[in-house]
């Protein structure tokens, strides 16, 4: 159904509209990914306007995965994906596959190719593009439709060696080039990962995507702008079955500068070795934001702001990371690291034992740490330094510089709090070594960038070698930095500043 249908009324959420026939407690939505690999941020966005969608009208969300393509799916991607969407907080109603209803499929070709409205083609790739590109009616069409298809239909579904394909009696001569005889089921001779090889026939997106939103009561269909061509293959689809059809819905999909929200981009990475997996830290999947330090209210929230809107548009990064820093700057500890350190001697310096606050709220509490005359600050505050400066051991006492270099020299001079005085981070000699990994944008427009993962090195107070892996901490003047062990060292990913 059109857009057309949709008459503005009054922003509800991320939706600026009601929908003409949307009635509370009977919406029904899907979420329907082919577990080819794990979810990254625009899953996410389809996720959470499917599921919100429901929620608004106290009707129900379905998870519903389409593995109809055995040479892509994986057994392992079904729960990971699930996986995903929990820690996203995305919940379901009901999940299912849409190759539990494979024999409900075949029927349907079936009676398409009784009706004359499908026939069997046996033309090479090139040929049936070389057809649709110069709108040629292909010759199949003669003879391998109606009543006396199908037996060789049931010979297909026989032996994986008959080799045709189905094709839909579309519009060969439509400037909608989708329209062009769309291929139904083709032969697909690995096996699948739920169903083994008891099935070698299988539909394709366009015919699945269809009869599944049609047979499992879905009434409000969502799915990305670039299907929008194949909007009138699905209603034809459904129209010739005379199947039920949903109220389908388009929204533009996520982009997002520098980073490849796309399945097809991520894959050759990883394939290629560019990048450590599906949760390297520099990719926008749910798990390597996860890994980096995203929280899921962030992202949830992230994809709100964005709206439902059919312009495609290019975001920036640093919008996720805006929103990202708004829940953690409230939750998460602060702590010092010194990058790239330098010795500090300081001369005439008391022994004190501190209480340095973890959070500018009180009760997250404090830390204690004991100093002496030894103590290691960053080496690109050291450069600004000449001979003679004051500045402050930040949360300690004052010291006026002596000496300058890689191994700087300064004098105890008190503890009042001198205006305009530069502040600065250090740890003591009682410290810990931690290298932070510092992610960037992984594509500098369509080319990997190799630059797009740096290494920091430094020290930390030493209760942070205390805490646990997966803990969020801020570092001043650093960011923000997810803590993990690998090979039982501990490591930080710089989330973002």
């Amino acid at each position: 159904m059109p857009l057309s249908c949709y008459k503005k009324k009054k922003k509800n959420g991320i939706f600026p509209f009601h929908t003409c026939l949307a009635e509370d407690g009977k919406v029904v939505t899907r979420f329907p990914p082919e577990p080819n690999g794990y979810l990254h941020i625009g899953h996410a966005k389809a996720a959470i306007i499917d599921s919100e969608y429901a929620r608004i009208y106290n009707g129900k969300f379905i998870l519903r995965f389409d593995d109809t393509n055995p040479e892509n799916a994986l057994l392992e991607f079904y729960d990971a994906q699930k996986e995903d969407l929990r820690w996203l907080g995305v919940s379901w109603d009901f999940e299912y596959h849409t190759s539990d209803h494979i024999e409900t499929h075949y029927k349907l070709a079936e009676q398409l190719i009784r009706q004359g409205d499908a026939y069997l083609c046996k033309c090479t790739p090139e040929t049936i593009r070389e057809g649709r590109f110069n709108a040629k009616t292909c010759s199949c069409q003669a003879d391998r439709t109606g009543p006396g298809a199908l037996d060789l239909w049931k010979e297909i579904l026989a032996s994986p060696e008959v080799k045709y394909i189905l094709r839909l009696r579309g519009e060969m001569g439509s400037d909608n080039t989708a329209m062009r005889d769309p291929t139904l089921f083709r032969v697909i001779e690995t096996p699948h990962p739920l169903t083994g090889d008891k099935y070698h026939v299988w539909p394709t997106y366009d015919f699945a995507g269809a009869v599944e939103d049609s047979i499992s009561g879905v009434t409000h269909p969502f799915r990305t702008k670039e299907y929008e061509l194949r909007d009138p293959v699905y209603f034809r689809i459904l129209s010739l079955l005379n199947l039920r059809a949903p109220h389908l819905m388009e929204f533009a999909r996520l982009s997002i500068d520098g980073m490849p929200v796309s399945k097809r981009k991520i894959k050759p990475l990883i394939e290629q070795g560019l990048v450590s997996g599906f949760d390297d830290v520099r990719l926008p999947t749910l798990r390597g934001l996860k890994r980096r330090g995203f929280v899921p209210e962030a992202i949830k929230q992230f994809v709100l702001q964005q709206g439902f809107s059919k312009v495609e548009s290019v975001v920036d990064f640093s919008l996720v990371e805006s929103v990202n820093r708004k829940f953690l700057d409230s939750r998460v500890k602060r702590y010092y690291f010194v990058p790239d350190p330098v010795q500090l001697t300081v001369e005439g310096a008391p022994k004190k034992t501190v209480k340095l606050s973890l959070h500018p709220d009180a009760t997250m509490g404090d830390r204690t740490i004991h100093t002496a005359s030894t103590f290691f600050i960053p080496r690109q505050d050291v450069e600004k330094m000449k001979q003679g400066d004051i500045f402050r051991l930040k949360g300690l006492y004052n010291v006026k510089v002596t000496k300058t270099g890689d191994a700087m020299v300064g004098t105890y001079e008190g503890e009042t709090l001198i205006p305009e005085t530069a502040k600065i981070q250090w740890t003591t000699d009682d410290h810990i070594p931690l290298k932070v990994l510092v992610p960037g944008l992984i594509f500098n427009g369509e080319t990997f960038n190799p630059d797009s993962l740096h290494e920091l090195h430094g020290y930390a107070e030493k209760a942070v070698g205390g805490l646990p892996a997966g803990e969020i901490v801020q570092f001043e003047r650093v960011g923000f930095v997810r803590l993990e062990k690998q090979k039982n060292i501990l490591v930080g990913i710089l989330t973002h500043k």
